[in-house]
């Protein structure tokens, strides 16, 4: 039998997000509360703000670009609250929003906006250059190209506050387009899902809502928006970065601080600062905390929890952070498909379960499934499904793909774990063939494809090896040499140069190339990864 969440079932209302999020009569907090800090731009917003210039947006879309339900934005920037805006600004219009990794290439976006097939592009002007060669390769219009953040150079594209500035003059205010919370998409984001390329995750308004009442209840009690604040800098492109930075601080009132990326003495002079209550993190920053000597020169007493997600936590490392700082860290486990949350701890059990990834959130249901198709029993490892409300809708324009990860209606990870009697979930392998570095997904065939390109590879297979001293896993290519070319660290410098200029930098092969004389495969052609994982760990070895 799946094993069930402890806690009682969540009540879904049936609403979309902005009717839930900006029009909830039971809000505790005011109107000019604020939510959100952009600790770059040095700007905040409170709940009132978002609300008025998302509409305004919303408007303006709809009137200057014929907006349809339905229709999709990409979004292409660092983090900034100006995400806030225009993400809930398409959502009023009834758009589907669309994030985009801000590091890639002209190519890597060339890939997306045509999966996607998106409308509209809002980037920034950090990212300009790459948004506009793209743009004009897949036939997007220029001015469907738009800037959020600073404003670009000689104003060679609109501002979306220039979208705003028309609407809000308008001499009729459109009305919000109806929503079916059940059926309609707000989130389109990109996932490897469990092999292979990215595929677009299609998130309806209720798995989006669910996954906000599924997850406050897990810390119920334990912030309240009068004296807690949070920092963030994960990627608001990410799955996580959408949850915890754009619709947790708007839904439950804990102000967040927004960074652009991770640099530890800015962190830590704003937790000093600004007396921050908690942070959301990710392994490599507790390894950060926990051994960088530059901490030490910081206050950082006023954090009262940290959340670790995107990756496994060690059990080392969580109790190395505690005993230099005495900051507790809870682990939890989430996926793009689930909105993201499936598990975490409680507050109170993150030194008594360390390595869990906690139990699972209401009204989610969980097993783990042996390769046979049979259900294993408590402390016995298998691959983890899962079904709730918070379970996505599907693959975009990918049925077989659906179709190959449901089963019974349950939605199979491709993760591997167990639970043990008390319902604690461990995870205890990665995504199948899947890398995960710093909590970013690299699709090792997605680099295969393009590794193959470069004469001076005849055959390359792709894995993730372990770094203990960077606390994540590191791309690393097996490489057959072709004739003519001598195996060697002049070639491996080669070969990793060329690839480092067609890929976004989480896909760089930090983990090197070695070079081999034959690719391990099974009989029907399929690469090994097992075998060269295991001659990894041999290499590693012989290194110590």
């Amino acid at each position: 039998m799946p094993i069930e969440s402890a806690y009682p079932p969540i009540t879904i209302p049936p609403v979309d997000i902005w009717d839930f999020l900006f029009e909830r009569p039971e809000r505790e907090f005011p109107e000019d509360h604020v939510v959100f800090v952009d600790v770059a731009a040095q700007k905040q917003q409170s709940v009132r703000d978002v609300r008025e210039a998302a509409t305004r947006f919303g408007q303006g879309i709809c009137q200057q670009w014929h907006w349809q339900k339905g229709d999709v934005l990409a979004l292409f920037s660092p983090n900034s609250t100006d995400i806030a805006v225009v993400t809930f600004g398409t959502l009023w219009a009834g758009g589907v929003v669309c994030p985009f990794n801000n590091l890639y290439t002209v190519g890597g976006l060339v890939s997306q906006l045509k999966s996607s097939q998106a409308k509209a592009l809002v980037t920034h002007v950090a990212c300009l250059e790459v948004a506009r060669e793209a743009a004009l390769l897949v036939g997007l219009p220029l001015d469907r190209v738009i800037l959020l953040g600073p404003r670009g150079p000689k104003e060679r594209f609109r501002h979306y506050s220039d979208v705003q500035a028309r609407a809000s003059t308008a001499d009729v205010l459109l009305q919000r387009v109806q929503i079916d919370p059940k059926e309609d998409l707000a989130f389109l984001v990109y996932s490897s899902g469990t092999t292979g390329l990215p595929k677009g995750v299609m998130l309806t308004h209720e798995n989006i809502v669910a996954n906000l009442l599924q997850a406050a209840v897990m810390d119920a009690q334990q912030m309240h928006w009068s004296k807690d604040s949070t920092i963030g800098f994960l990627p608001m492109y990410h799955i996580y970065g959408i949850a915890v930075l754009l619709l947790q601080p708007v839904f439950r009132g804990v102000g967040v601080h927004i960074m652009q990326r991770f640099e530890l003495e800015p962190f830590c002079r704003l937790v000093q600062h600004h007396r921050i209550t908690f942070a959301y993190v990710v392994p490599p920053v507790v390894l950060a905390l926990a051994k960088h000597p530059s901490v030490d020169q910081y206050d950082l007493t006023s954090l009262r929890m940290m959340h670790s997600s995107a990756a496994p936590l060690t059990d080392d490392l969580v109790q190395m952070v505690y005993k230099r700082l005495k900051v507790p860290v809870k682990q939890g486990y989430g996926l793009s498909e689930a909105s993201p949350g499936v598990a975490s701890q409680p507050w109170s059990e993150w030194n008594k379960t360390v390595g869990s990834a906690g139990t699972l959130l209401p009204s989610i249901s969980l097993k783990c499934v042996a390769v046979d198709g049979n259900e294993v029993p408590p402390g016995k490892t298998g691959e983890i499904w899962i079904r709730g409300p918070n379970v996505f809708k599907g693959y975009y324009k990918n049925p077989r793909a659906t179709a190959e990860s449901m089963s019974g209606g349950f939605y199979r990870t491709g993760d591997v774990g167990y639970v043990d009697t008390a319902h604690n979930l461990y995870i205890t392998d990665r995504v199948k063939e899947l890398i995960k570095y710093n909590g970013f997904q690299v699709a090792p065939a997605q680099l295969e494809g393009l590794l193959l390109a470069h004469p001076a590879v005849d055959d390359v297979a792709v894995i993730g090896v372990y770094s203990r001293e960077k606390a994540t896993e590191l791309p690393r290519a097996y490489v057959v040499a072709a004739k003519g070319y001598t195996a060697g660290s002049e070639l491996e410098g080669e070969i990793s140069g060329w690839l480092e200029k067609k890929v976004a930098p989480h896909k760089k092969l930090r983990g090197g190339i070695r070079f081999v004389d034959a690719i391990p495969k099974s009989s029907a052609g399929k690469v090994l990864r097992r075998a060269l994982s295991e001659q990894a760990k041999k290499e590693e070895s012989a290194r110590l």
